[in-house]
Parts: structure tokens; C-alpha cells; sequence
């Protein structure tokens, strides 16, 4: 599309000229025409007239889809330009305000085809994407420099590792300029959910299993997609830590970047490649790519505009053809049995439902239930809670636009154990011993009505809250 801008000042003309460029052709009116010739001279496309003559527009052979921008610095009337624009069969006027400019400017040049913006909302963007890449440079280069010398790296991902774990380590040894024989991708616990396995394999991801004695074979440690806290005491100091958890205290970093409004870690990661143009090979970018769709299901929730920008930057670099073939058919007999004992014993009370899953071997068929149920019509909240080994694993999803999940989790399980999350997701780890101590034995029913209950008591308090704040 073009875009003829029509301006008198020259820094509002750079910067129009950075702003626009190379998404739109761009062409400049000036009345000055030594401005011009500078302006020329620096290689940008100007021409001088009177802004205020029909036969300046139709010299400039506009076409009907030409775009207009009008500098209103708020020193001299615009409606005769605007006028003079629209004689020449220009429709698609916008009116750029560079100063202070009172309503009288604004309504003088009012119309249908009109439309006012201020020069802070073309720039801001711009300067906001640069300052942020910037600074995400500078923290890349520090932190690629103090692990450069490393003979062995550990990038320790979450027990059980999920895809944006998994494109995470592998991202983060890219950028490291690593092989897999200098930093090791490892975990506590395997890798164990089916498609999680199916990832791993097909894009060779090896995820080696790691003991807290092993710590201190390694020159560096960082973390991806989670934070030292979650280990319980076993790592209190970290190189580096990159996460969109939100975060936790109780260790020491050398770097971190933790960015919990993100709707992923590998959206960070894609940030941190882009900020120092590294080279991100279709195995890379095709794992960060299922990563995004996974933790933010397909952008359905905790979705920033950055995990679209990420989305949008890795898809050209991806295949397509192998994510459709890592994604597979989630459902199996082994969870419809998990979602099978949750429809039986659950209960649904005012769009919140929850259920006691009983003994489970793994861990993912609490969450995955949780997510199961969340689909239904009517459900807004679901707490599903299982047993795994001795520990109570309390899985809670919400819409995204009701009270905080973490903050639940953290109201009744933070004192008696590990809990925290977003706010549409949210988990809290319990040792069964400590839940009784507080709250009595796992009886299947009793258990599943005292979730209901604890989900009335918080949500009707935040409705409260919310009364009495409106009333003030």
C-alpha cells in the first residue's frame, strides 16, 4: 500500500520514515523546499508542493487505496488540506497530532473518512520493541559469556518434562552454542506422558536422568521452565534461570529471566534467539512452535501478544507435517479410566466442578482430567485432586477470567506444601501426612466436597471484595 505523508517537521518525517518502512511505500509532502532537498539527500522519498491545493495531489498520482497522513503539530488549521485531499478523491485521511492541539483542531478536521491518531501510539510500539530487544540482547550476551568457558553444563528442566520444558532445554543449548555431550538436558524424573514421549523422540531431544549428588560435576546449572524453589532444598543456587512461572524466592541466581505474564518459556527463549540472530533450525523452532500451542492450548489461555509474535516468528521455520504427527491422539484408556472415575464421583456446584481421582501412577492424569472437564458446558472451574505415591497433587483450571487459580492453591495448600500457578492454571503439591494433619484423611466423597466447599468460601469472598470495592 502507499502512504503519502504530509509533514513539516523533520524529525516527525524520520521518524514516520522508520515507522512505516518496508511495510508501506512511503512518499513525503513538504511546503519547504530546501527541507526537501535535505531530505532527498538522505535518501528519502520527498517532494515539495502546497499541501493545501487539490492540483498537488493529483500530480502526485494517488489511486483511490493511497494512504494519507496529515501532521496536525497544532500550529495551523488542517481542514483546508483535508479538503483538498478529498477533492482529489482521497479517502483514507489520517490525522497525525504532533503538538498541543485543542478540540477545535480535531473537530475542523472531522468526517467519515477521517481518522485521529497521536504520533506517541506509531512510535511507542516501535521504541518499545526495540529498547525490550535491546535489553534482552545485552542479557543474552552476559549470560552466553559467564557459560562460555564451562566444560559441563546442566540444563535441569522439571520432574516429568512437558514440551515447553523439553523446546526449552533445546533452545537454551542452542544459544549456549552447545552440543548435547557439553550440556546435558536433564531431569530428576523422565520423561513419561505419551506425547511428551513421542516429542522427545522425534525430535531426538535425550533427556538424561540426574541426582542431586551429580550437581557438583557440572561447572554450570541453569533451569528452563522452572525455578530451583521446586526441588525442595536439593538446589539453592542456580547460573541461570528462565521461567514464566511466577516467581519464587528461597535461591540465589547468577541470571534470570522470568517473565510470568508470558504464556510460555520457549516464547522467552524465542525472544532471547531472535535478540542476538542466532540460527533456528526447523528441529528448534518445530519444538518451540508445539511447545507455545501446548502450554497456551492453541492460545485458549494465559496468552500474551509476545506467544502470538513468537507463534507467528517460528511457524515458516517449523514442520508443520511433524507437529501434526507429535500432537496424535491424546486420549487413551489409560486417562479414560482417570475421567471415568471423575464423572462418577465428582460433583458440579455452581459452574466449579470437582472430584478426588484416588491413587494415580503418574502425575499428568490429574492435570490432564482437570483439562478434560474444563471443556464441558456450564464448567468455569475444575480442582481435581489424586494421590501419586505420598504425595496430594491438587490440579486447578479456570477460564482465565474469573479469580486467580494460584491464589486458591496458595490459600489452602501453601502452609502444608508446595502451591502457586497463574491465574486460569494452577497446582499445589501436598505430603499426604501434612494434608491430614490439617484436614483429616482422604475419604473419596468427603474429600471431593470439601474441595466445593473450599471453592464456594473463595470465590464468594472475592465477590465480596468486589461489592465493597464498588461500593466504595
Amino acid at each position: 500500500m502507499r502512504v503519502l505523508a504530509i509533514c513539516q517537521d523533520e524529525l516527525v518525517i524520520r521518524s514516520l520514515d522508520e515507522v512505516l518502512l518496508p511495510s508501506f511505500e512511503v512518499d513525503f509532502l513538504v511546503e519547504s523546499r530546501p527541507l526537501a532537498r535535505r531530505l532527498h539527500d538522505a535518501g528519502i522519498e520527498v517532494v515539495a508542493g502546497d499541501p493545501r491545493r487539490v492540483d498537488t495531489y493529483l500530480k502526485a498520482d494517488i489511486t483511490p487505496s493511497t494512504c494519507f497522513i496529515v501532521e496536525d503539530n497544532g500550529k495551523r488549521a488542517v481542514r483546508k488540506i483535508v479538503d483538498a485531499i478529498r477533492d482529489a478523491g482521497g479517502t483514507l485521511i489520517y490525522v497525525l497530532g504532533t503538538g498541543k492541539r485543542g478540540s477545535s483542531s480535531r473537530a475542523e478536521a472531522d468526517g467519515a473518512d477521517v481518522t485521529h491518531l497521536d504520533l506517541p501510539e506509531l512510535l511507542r510500539p516501535t521504541l518499545v520493541t526495540e529498547l525490550s530487544r535491546s535489553m534482552t540482547r545485552a542479557r543474552v550476551q552476559q549470560y552466553q559469556r559467564y557459560f562460555a568457558d564451562a566444560d559441563r553444563v546442566l540444563i535441569l528442566l522439571h520432574n516429568d518434562p512437558d514440551p515447553d520444558a523439553l523446546a526449552s532445554g533445546l533452545a537454551l543449548r542452542n544459544l549456549l552454542r552447545r552440543t548435547k555431550t557439553t550440556a546435558i538436558i536433564g531431569a530428576m524424573q523422565g520423561v513419561t506422558r505419551p506425547e511428551n514421549l513421542r516429542m522427545a523422540n522425534m525430535l531426538d531431544i535425550q533427556v538424561e536422568q540426574i541426582t542431586p549428588s551429580s550437581f557438583a560435576g557440572f561447572d554450570r546449572i541453569a533451569t528452563v521452565d522452572v525455578q530451583p524453589h521446586y526441588f525442595g532444598g536439593l538446589l539453592d543456587r542456580a547460573d541461570l534461570v528462565i521461567d514464566h512461572h511466577p516467581e519464587h524466592p528461597g535461591y540465589s541466581a547468577v541470571f534470570k529471566d522470568i517473565r510470568a505474564d508470558y504464556g510460555s518459556t520457549s516464547t522467552i527463549l524465542t525472544e532471547h534467539l531472535r535478540a542476538v540472530d542466532v540460527n533456528i533450525s526447523e528441529r528448534t523452532a518445530t519444538a518451540m512452535l508445539y511447545a507455545i500451542k501446548s502450554d497456551t492450548l492453541f492460545f485458549a489461555r494465559h496468552t500474551n501478544r509476545v506467544d502470538l509474535e513468537a507463534f507467528t516468528f517460528l511457524y515458516p521455520l517449523a514442520d508443520a507435517a511433524l507437529i501434526r504427527k507429535m500432537e496424535g491422539a491424546e486420549i487413551t484408556l489409560e486417562r479414560l479410566e482417570f475421567v471415568t472415575r471423575a464423572s462418577q464421583s465428582g460433583q458440579l456446584r455452581d459452574q466449579v466442578f470437582t472430584a478426588f481421582i484416588g491413587a494415580a501412577p503418574r502425575e499428568d492424569f490429574i492435570p490432564y482430567t482437570a483439562d478434560f472437564f474444563l471443556q464441558l458446558e456450564d464448567v468455569k472451574w475444575t480442582i481435581i485432586a489424586g494421590v501419586v505415591g505420598q504425595t496430594l497433587i491438587v490440579s486447578v483450571r479456570n477460564l482465565g477470567y474469573s479469580r486467580n487459580a494460584g491464589e486458591f492453591v496458595k490459600r489452602w495448600f501453601a502452609e502444608i506444601g508446595s502451591a502457586g500457578g497463574h491465574r486460569a492454571m494452577a497446582k499445589a503439591v501436598v505430603p499426604i501426612d501434612a494434608f491430614r494433619a490439617k484436614y483429616g484423611d482422604l475419604d473419596g466423597p468427603a474429600f471431593t466436597a470439601r474441595l466445593a466447599e473450599m471453592a464456594d468460601q473463595f470465590l464468594h469472598e472475592a465477590a465480596s471484595e468486589k461489592k465493597l470495592a464498588n461500593a466504595r
